[in-house]
């Protein structure tokens, strides 16, 4: 079993500009998962770069309001919404709402820096 407590993780910035903690990743858990799980907070005003990952993504929102840009289309999402991106989907996420706007992103298989592609 492994316990990841909020309070004990120190954030890190992400390649595309975003606040990280990291949960759960293959290389910090002893049962051998292929996933990864974080928390990115990104500020009021604030958006990720545009990017794309060869893994497929899920988004939870846990605080805030946002615009999701997946491809061509653009999804409004706030607290308690949960989306799906595809693997090398062209991405991002904007902060659109007063405050930090926080999220879990789960990923699958788990985040490399060499299967992301940033793309501005």
């Amino acid at each position: 079993m492994s316990i990841q407590r909020n309070s004990d993780l120190e954030p890190i910035l992400g390649n595309e500009g975003t606040s990280i903690k990291q949960y759960f990743h293959p290389h910090n858990t002893l049962n051998g998962i292929s996933f990864s799980l974080a928390e990115f907070t990104i500020k009021e005003g604030k958006r990720s770069l545009r990017h794309k990952l060869q893994s497929s993504e899920i988004y939870y929102i846990l605080q805030g309001d946002g615009i999701l840009r997946i491809n061509e289309e653009s999804f409004l999402v706030k607290k308690g919404d949960s989306v799906f991106v595809p693997p090398m989907s062209e991405q991002l996420i904007e902060n659109s709402g007063m405050g930090d706007l926080r999220f879990l992103c789960i990923v699958d298989p788990a985040w490399k820096s060499e299967d992301e592609i940033i793309l501005e």
